[in-house]
């Protein structure tokens, strides 16, 4: 229990996989919004 409160202060901060991850996933919600968009203002 006390190991959880040593590591509180100390953030690895996200993985390359993780930083990959989310890139693809603002890339895809991106175009989605765009297409979105055109479609509204038909």
């Amino acid at each position: 229990m006390a190991d959880v409160f040593a590591r509180a202060g100390k953030s690895e901060g996200p993985t390359e996989a993780e930083v990959k991850d989310l890139h693809a996933k603002i890339g895809r919600l991106t175009v989605e919004n765009d297409f979105l968009a055109q479609g509204l203002k038909k």
